[in-house]
């Protein structure tokens, strides 16, 4: 597979799913930011946690036992925990355009969120903020989506099994797949404590590194050869996102969409959902193709856009260098193939 120096070929963007707008907000003072995913329309919703140490907001009303039945934005953080709040800010914007659900003394905007760990990149204090998903929310769009170092995925590492500094550039990566007049898209920002390789060739794209940091180790095989990993703090990586469709769905298929999804999580990165990750994967359904749920189509076509979103964020991620730090991509690793 090339490793072009433009963002890759994979095809298609989430944004390709009708009834779905997409901004990033990307901070300037440290490599962190937001990543929103709107439906203002509103779209049956699930959510499917998988990681040991996730940080979220709103996903017990996606239970399909529970009362509401659409939420209006997904937000995708930097920030850790911090980063929550940037939800409040795509709340705002929302209300302000007359978009929530109609509670008879106003407006409430459903914005289930999630975060990733991106604290040990650069200033720390500086975290996405509710400023951070109002502005998302002002420049999203059904247009062109920008993958690699760019909102919630620009302080995004991957591989950091054996340490920080022998990890490689994670980011944003997205897909989509038009099937018997269905679409799926998928939205992954890839920030995994395992390595990233790509399913359909085989090969290992970025991860762990050796000391003299020139190629790259692969964690699972030295795990088996007995190379045990450095004692990590729980929760300083994640691999969060979204999967959409314009398919109609009812609540429980699409927590079953975000259950599935996972596969594609786990046929891109390795290990998976550890204990060290809070892998979380959202699932909507816009409705807007007013064509009825096949879940057989459906669920393969959501683990495979989530599979090439992953290869995609590592792909389009450029190299990054904090103060002495330097995260080279998989583009410095193999530049032609």
């Amino acid at each position: 597979m090339s490793l072009a120096s433009t963002p890759p070929s994979l095809p298609g963007t989430i944004t390709d799913v009708a009834g779905i707008a997409f901004c990033h907000s990307t901070d300037t003072r440290r490599p962190t930011g937001c990543s929103v995913v709107s439906a203002r329309a509103g779209a049956v919703a699930g959510v499917d946690v998988r990681g040991a140490a996730p940080g979220t907001r709103e996903t017990d009303l996606l239970q399909p036992s529970n009362l509401v039945q659409q939420v209006h934005a997904i937000t995708l953080s930097g920030g850790s925990a911090w980063g929550l709040d940037a939800a409040s800010g795509v709340m705002r914007w929302l209300e302000e355009n007359n978009i929530g659900l109609s509670t008879g003394y106003g407006l409430v905007p459903i914005v289930p969120a999630a975060v990733i760990f991106d604290l040990g990149v650069g200033d720390a204090s500086i975290r996405p903020d509710a400023q951070a998903g109002y502005q998302a929310c002002v420049a999203a769009n059904n247009k062109t989506v920008e993958q690699g170092n760019v909102g919630a995925g620009a302080g995004a590492l991957v591989g950091k099994l054996y340490g920080m500094a022998n990890a490689m550039k994670g980011g944003v990566g997205t897909a989509s797949i038009t099937l018997d007049g269905i679409t799926m898209g998928a939205l992954i920002v890839c920030n995994a404590v395992g390595d990233v390789m790509d399913p359909a060739t085989g090969q290992l794209l970025a991860g762990a590194r050796p000391a003299d940091g020139k190629a790259l180790l692969g964690a699972r095989d030295a795990m088996l050869q007995g190379r045990l990993p450095l004692n990590l703090l729980a929760g300083t990586n994640t691999t969060i996102g979204v999967v959409a469709t314009d398919a109609v769905l009812h609540k429980p298929q699409a927590q079953r969409l975000a259950q599935v999804a996972h596969d594609g999580l786990a046929r891109a990165i390795n290990p998976v959902h550890t204990l060290l990750d809070g892998d979380t994967l959202f699932a909507l359904g816009t409705g807007q193709s007013s064509r009825p749920a096949n879940m057989l189509l459906l669920a393969t076509l959501a683990a495979e856009v989530t599979a090439r979103a992953v290869v995609n964020a590592v792909l389009a991620a450029r190299g990054l260098t904090v103060g002495a730090q330097t995260w080279p991509c998989a583009y410095d690793l193999n530049p032609t193939s």
